[in-house]
Formats: structure tokens, sequence, C-alpha cells
């Protein structure tokens, strides 16, 4: 049998394209992309065409290969933050993680500060920085010396007079706990604590990198410069794909860290047709449909709040799971985090299929 860590749904997927799910139960629409894993939907030619022609070469070669699909990848990834550095590759956004709190302990010393309501993955390492008791407390102790705190500026403040701080890990908009900003004053502190005492700021960009947000990296709306940016979810397009950029700098030696699996030859080269495709143009597009798909979920009766940036929204109710059932009976696959509706469509949706899930979503 399975193990029961999941709880899927009651349907047999066939096939899939854009944001439709066609199963033996009907046509679903897809509001959050398979948990924000398909920036360009389901289906997309380019990537698709990318997959075939690699795995026609080879699907897996080893890591004593330079896959020029990685080096171009690196190359492309550091522009977006300044253009120094390194890029290691990995298979997930949690394994992103790993490295650099791995980076972070062998380069600092002092604290690994997190915040209250941050999700940075399942790996002992990276739930040793995640939030959720529900899922962190069976599993402890974890690693030493990591501490979450409130998620305000003046509780990092408050430590950092009192405590080395090695590294801060944040979202800067936390996914799991329902779409949340975080506020000015955070970024603030993140920022002293950073130049005060030399901590390395790691960015989690896995769920709200590669324009979910308008901008290529989230942290680009707060002012932040971080030292190492984790990545994962929709890197490889749909294909396991992590990494984490080291930005301007490198922690790693020969032999200090590694995968037998990373990076995958396919997956870099469905990556590389992702951020081909990840233009200015393309991120104005999704600003501009950000605001249309808000504007719509505002008006709905049950939407108490909208909140977020780009296609990367959260709306609260009264009963989220409830709005999902009833959106599941009108097709609609919603996913509820945090307590709200989280919405993580397709950056390539378009008008009409937004005010076709607005009009499903419309239980009046």
């Amino acid at each position: 049998m399975l193990s029961p860590v999941y709880s899927p749904y009651a349907l047999v997927p066939e096939r899939a394209e854009g944001i439709a799910i066609h199963t033996d139960r009907g046509v679903y629409l897809d509001t959050y992309a398979g948990i924000g894993v398909l920036p360009l939907g389901h289906g997309d030619g380019e990537v698709l065409r990318a997959i075939q022609e690699k795995s026609a070469r080879f699907v897996h070669l080893s890591n004593y290969f330079v896959d020029p699909d990685g080096a171009w990848m690196a190359e492309q990834l550091l522009a977006q933050t300044g253009g120094a550095g390194s890029v290691y590759f990995s298979n997930s956004g949690t394994e992103a993680v790993e490295a650099a709190l791995k980076a972070a302990k062998k380069s600092r010393k002092g604290s690994i500060i997190s915040f209250e309501g941050d999700f940075h993955g399942r790996t002992l390492g990276a739930l040793s920085v995640t939030w959720s008791p529900s899922i962190r407390e069976p599993f402890e102790p974890l690693l030493p010396d990591c501490v979450l705190l409130p998620r305000r500026g003046d509780a990092l403040r408050a430590f950092a007079r009192e405590r080395a701080v090695a590294a801060v890990v944040l979202e800067c908009i936390q996914g799991n706990s329902g779409v949340l900003p975080m506020d000015g004053d955070l970024a603030d502190a993140v920022q002293a604590v950073q130049r005060e005492q030399g901590a390395l700021v790691v960015a989690d960009e896995i769920q709200t990198g590669l324009g979910r947000t308008g901008s290529f990296f989230a942290y680009e709306h707060f002012g932040l410069r971080p030292d190492i940016v984790a990545m994962g979810k929709g890197l490889g397009g749909g294909l396991p794909l992590g990494a984490t950029l080291f930005c301007g700098w490198e922690p790693f030696g020969p032999g200090d860290h590694g995968s037998t699996f990373a990076p995958n030859p396919v997956s870099l080269a469905a990556g590389r047709a992702v951020l081909r495709r990840l233009t200015p143009e393309f991120l104005q597009e999704v600003v501009r449909k950000g605001e249309v798909l808000a504007k719509g979920l505002s008006a709905l009766p049950w939407a108490r709040s909208v909140r977020g940036l780009g296609l990367m929204i959260g709306v609260s109710a009264s009963d989220a799971a409830e709005v999902r059932r009833k959106a599941f009976d009108r097709r609609v696959l919603l996913n509820v985090a945090g307590g709200a509706v989280r919405f993580l469509p397709a950056l390539t949706i378009t008008d009409a299929e937004i005010d076709e899930v607005v009009r499903l979503l419309d239980f009046s």
C-alpha cells in the first residue's frame, strides 16, 4: 500500500494541459499549479520539447560531467542576484535549504534564526527552521541552536543584542501560513543584523521565486540583498529540481556537499525552458493578471480579505475547507493553507480562465 502521508483526490488523472486536468470524472481547473510546481502550466510545449530532446540524448550521467544547461541556468540565476557567486543544484526545495544550512554552519558561528509561520521543508535540517509544531515537534530534538522568533523586527533586534546570529532564514511572503507578506520593520531588522553582525540572510524563494510575485524574486519587493537564495518547486518546470544560490561567494570546497542524482540533466533542460520565458514583459503580465484575479476574488461573497503579490494570492474565509469542498463540486481545485485559500495558478493563465475560475467560485 501507499504511505498514508498524503490525502489524494478520488480522481484518476488522464492528461493535463494549461490549468485543466482531465480525469475519469471530468475536467477540473487547477488553481495552484501542482502546488506551485508548474509556472508555465500543465503540458507546456516548450518544456515538453526540452524534456523530449534531452531525454533522447541521455537521462543521467552523474555529476562527474558539467551539463551545459546547468552552466547556463547558473549564469542566468546569478544574474538576477547581481552576477557573481555560485549555484548548487539539488533535487528539491528542501534540499536547497539543507545546503543553505550547511553553508551557514560552516561559515558562521551563532544561532540560526527563523520565524513563526515560516515553512522551509520537512527534512531534519529544514524542519529545524520550520514553525508548524504539528510537523516539527514529533521529530525533536532537531538541529541545535535553531531559534524560532516572533515575526517582528523588535523580536529579532532584542535577540541580536544578546546573542550572535549566524544566519536569518526567512520567507518574505509566507506561503504555508496563508500568503502573509513580511512588514517593512522586519525587513529593516534583517538588514541591520546582516550589516552589524555579518549574519547571512537566506531568502527562501522556493514558492515565491521565478516571477510568482511579479518580480523574479520576492525579496526584491522588500529591499533585501540575501547572501543565499533557496529555490525549488517551479524551477524544473514540473520535474524535480532545486538550487541554492550563493550570492557573491562560495562556501563549499570539493567533497563538502553533493547528491547522486543532482543535477538531473532532463530537469535542467526543462528548467532552461522555464527561465527563457521569464522576460520582463512576461513578469509585467504576471502583475497585471494578479491584479485581475485579486479584484475578482475580492468580489466573492465568501472572501473576507485578499492579500499577496502577483499570482500568489491568499483569501481568508470563515470556513476555507467548506469553500474548497464547494469548489470541488464545481470542478475547481483549491489549495487551503494556514486557514486561507492559497492561489498559485500557472503564470500563463489567461484572462478568460481567470474569469471562469472566479465565476465558478461564486456560490451565491
